[in-house]
């Protein structure tokens, strides 16, 4: 494994069970004989997908993602809505066209409503209809149709908008923070003993959320962080004593940046909020690559910040609010230089918008298809509170409760950082630079 989960993680203790909303007691073939997509129909089970592969456990795996052989009831009678939140990432379009057209073409539902701007939209009932036609294309466009925003808003509100639009199904596409958010509002609806199914599809470029090897957008985001690397490492051989910086994604994470490190080839310094920086070791190392190349390219993951500069608060979606490590690391890289009465020349590249605004390139939109189409699957089955990963090559179901305060991170003792340290040259302990 490249990564690893946060250390409060106890897989002996975990309940790896997905809540249902409903049964699953009506035959799909019943419904649609004569649909040739429904010719090759789901099993009744399939194996489960072990936490650990290598070393399985009874009781620590996850649910197999299936066709349905039995669904919760009449899809033609059922309605279904989806809402993006957080930032924008590639292939979130690419979900929305997923979600609507097997909705549509494979269940033909009544009606596929979108929600305007997240959680705040659906508080307000802000819906817009969704056809074949309104979705038709545009996952060749960046962004999101439905339109985003962070942070979460009046649950009892959501689920009055729901309820008065009939809908039996909510498709929530975001991070860790909307999926917080899933699980509230699917555990408000048990209380009120409603059947709504809430179901979460993960989204980050950051690649941090538990239990999902992969995230949609994080290859997209990998190849445009690529493109910049390579501009910076033609800019940074243009000039006498040259430097490349370059800002990239990741809050917690650095898989983006060592990712984008090792597809590159051209990357010196590769720095992630999982490894113990220190600025001082660092210049001495930059200054040494410098004497003996006279250029260098440095990737930083952004959430580097929180090691080296202070808080700026809390954002809507109850993150911290980092300072802008690119800008601080250009700044103490001239200042160090100009003690030592060295020229320099820095070229600074901040993609982080460029890059979370792109289409999904092919990977990233095959997956999306996927997970989309597994996620229809499991709430038409009667399942609700969970979200679908992708687990050592096979999409899951993995209930919400399951993921609260965790996160996935960068394995500093992985194959993935070993191969980074071989490629950049850079020391394992910036302190011994």
């Amino acid at each position: 494994m490249q990564s690893k989960l946060s250390p409060e993680f106890d897989p002996a203790k975990a309940n790896f069970a997905v809540p249902r909303y409903a049964e699953a007691s009506l035959p799909v073939r019943s419904l649609f004989s004569d649909d040739p997509v429904w010719s090759v129909s789901g099993k009744e089970s399939l194996p489960r997908v072990p936490f650990e592969p290598l070393y399985p456990v009874e009781g620590q795996s996850f649910e197999q993602a299936n066709a349905p052989v039995n669904i919760v009831g009449d899809p033609r009678q059922m309605r279904i809505a989806i809402v993006t939140c957080g930032g924008l990432c590639p292939g979130l379009n690419d979900v929305i066209r997923g979600l609507t057209m097997v909705s549509i073409y494979q269940f033909h539902v009544k009606e596929v409503l979108g929600v305007r701007y997240g959680y705040p939209g659906l508080a307000r009932g802000d819906f817009v209809s969704l056809n074949a036609d309104k979705v038709d294309g545009i996952q060749n466009m960046g962004g999101t149709v439905l339109g985003a925003a962070r942070g979460m808003d009046d649950i009892d509100a959501m689920i009055f908008h729901l309820e008065e639009r009939h809908i039996n199904i909510l498709f929530c596409v975001g991070g860790d923070g909307t999926l917080r958010g899933a699980s509230a509002i699917a555990a408000r609806i048990k209380e009120k003993g409603l059947k709504i199914a809430i179901v979460g599809i993960p989204k980050t470029i950051d690649n941090d959320i538990p239990f999902i090897a992969r995230s949609f957008g994080f290859d997209t985001a990998v190849q445009a962080a690529r493109e910049v690397l390579l501009c910076a490492h033609v800019e940074s051989k243009g000039a006498p004593n040259g430097i490349g910086l370059v800002r990239l994604m990741g809050r917690s994470a650095g898989f983006v940046c060592a990712s984008a490190t090792l597809s590159s080839g051209d990357v010196n310094f590769c720095i992630v909020p999982e490894d113990n920086f220190h600025m001082g070791g660092f210049l001495n190392t930059l200054e040494k690559r410098l004497e003996r190349r006279g250029h260098a390219v440095i990737a930083v993951a952004e959430g580097v910040a929180s090691q080296v500069m202070p808080s700026q608060g809390k954002d809507p979606s109850g993150n911290d609010k980092m300072g802008d490590i690119g800008p601080f690391m250009k700044q103490a890289i001239e200042a160090h230089f100009k003690s030592k009465q060295t020229a320099i020349n820095v070229k600074y590249f901040d993609p982080s918008y460029s890059v979370r605004s792109i289409p999904a390139n092919s990977e990233d939109s095959i997956f999306c298809w996927n997970l989309s189409r597994q996620a229809v699957y499991g709430a038409m089955a009667g399942r609700t509170e969970f979200c679908v990963g992708y687990w050592h090559g096979y999409f899951t179901y993995i209930p919400l409760q399951l993921m609260h305060g965790l996160h996935k991170s960068l394995d500093l003792n992985s194959e993935l950082w070993l191969s980074v340290l071989s490629i950049t040259g850079q020391p394992s302990d910036w302190r011994h630079g």
